[in-house]
């Protein structure tokens, strides 16, 4: 009863045109419409749009035996657009060619360079750019120290300056073999927690600092050591200095004046000194040096060049003598030992060896003269300080620490008078 109901497009049109509409539905089921044609009309069907649109990336979810409850995506990260092949990478030079870069960087700019990234910062702590570092008037030397000594130095210079708490936990030996650490503000405790980590030490100084027995014990484990510069240095035994002398058979300069010493330290030093030691200086102990100290120590070193005794009084011209049983003493030192009289110092005539004698205070300047016509070979008061076993000699400006040139130097801010 009810009449069918056609679609519009099946209704023929008014013009009668009915071979051009059949010929359209043809077309239609063979050739699609554009879909921009297919939008026009609002009323276009969902799915059809769907169909029109391009393929979505779907993520790639993996599963496997270990992540069967935890499913993981895998994402690509975007291409990067390939740079012009005239431009070279910084990722792209090889670890030699940075390396040979960051050796010429002052030390600000290599601690700047080694935050860049986790490669550089591999590199700027590279044992070969830390051979040689100076933090003379660092203000605060503890983090400092702590990264320069873990980084693997073999020559460290910062004396007169203060050294805090550096946290040395996890490195059980240093690499450091020349050190100077003189005048520095340094508690005990911190300095035997340093030198009980170094083993392979040959030049070191601790002029002016306080010492304990620990620290020479700590230092007896160090048989390469040539150096030791202990001038002005307290607070150890007798029996320690002994032992710590006794081991370091290879010593070749020794300072140890004006320490707090008894006539039983230097006792100690004369009996343990070791054979090697060719310049010694045991200058300041008035009461405690005699003349019988001094033909142990001549038995005992028979190949000094260099030997100061300055201000030991009790020494007087007996003790020439012995002084005449080292055939390559060069430079002798006995400044004023006030018991040697001027007039005896022409004996040292009769030694063809010795090129340059300190007579400070024994000598008036007015007899100088005389006694450098007696003695022509001999420079008379020529060197006002000693330089045995000191780090650095020559001007404030000098920067090297036993001959080795600080690569690496600390530059103090500049601050306005």
């Amino acid at each position: 009863m009810f009449r069918e109901r056609k679609h519009l497009q099946e209704l023929p049109s008014s013009s009668g045109n009915l071979p051009k509409w059949t010929q359209l539905q043809e077309t239609k089921k063979t050739h699609k419409v554009p879909f921009e044609d297919n939008c026009e009309n609002e009323c276009t069907p969902q799915d059809l749009i769907q169909s029109w649109s391009p393929p979505q990336k779907r993520p790639r979810i993996c599963k496997g035996k270990e992540n069967e409850d935890v499913p993981f995506v895998l994402a690509r990260r975007p291409r990067k657009k390939r740079e012009s092949e005239a431009v070279i990478s910084w990722d792209s030079l090889p670890d030699e060619l940075l390396l040979r870069i960051f050796h010429g960087l002052p030390l600000v700019d290599l601690l700047k360079v080694s935050r860049v990234c986790k490669r550089w910062h591999r590199l700027a702590f590279d044992e070969s750019l830390w051979h040689s570092v100076d933090l003379t008037r660092k203000a605060l030397l503890a983090p400092a120290l702590s990264q320069v000594l873990t980084a693997g130095v073999v020559a460290l210079r910062c004396p007169r300056t203060c050294i805090g708490k550096p946290s040395l936990k996890n490195i059980r030996s240093l690499r450091v073999q020349h050190m100077d650490l003189s005048s520095c503000t340094v508690s005990v405790a911190v300095l035997e927690d340093i030198i009980g980590r170094c083993f392979r030490l040959q030049d070191l100084s601790l002029e002016g600092l306080v010492l304990s027995d620990q620290v020479l014990i700590c230092l007896a484990q160090n048989p390469e050591l040539l150096r030791l510069n202990m001038s002005g240095c307290s607070g150890f035994s007798a029996h320690s200095l002994g032992e710590m002398l006794h081991h370091c058979t290879r010593l070749d300069e020794l300072n140890l004046s004006w320490c707090e010493f008894t006539s039983d330290h230097v006792k100690a030093v004369v009996n343990n000194i070791p054979e090697s030691v060719t310049q010694l200086n045991l200058s300041g102990y008035r009461q405690n040096l005699h003349i019988a100290d001094v033909e142990v120590l001549v038995a005992r070193c028979p190949h000094i060049t260099n030997l100061d005794l300055s201000d030991s009084v009790l020494l007087t011209s007996d003790s020439f003598q012995h002084f005449c049983k080292l055939p390559a003493l060069h430079q002798l030192a006995l400044s004023r030992c006030y018991q040697i009289h001027p007039a005896a110092l022409v004996d040292f005539e009769n030694f063809p060896s010795l090129k340059m004698l300190e007579v400070f205070g024994i000598l008036q300047d007015t007899n100088l003269p005389i006694l450098t016509k007696g003695l022509p070979h001999i420079k008379i008061n020529s060197c006002y300080f000693t330089t045995i076993a000191r780090p650095t000699v020559g001007s404030k400006k000098n920067r090297d620490i036993w001959g080795i040139s600080c690569r690496l130097a600390y530059r103090a801010p500049f601050t306005a008078k």
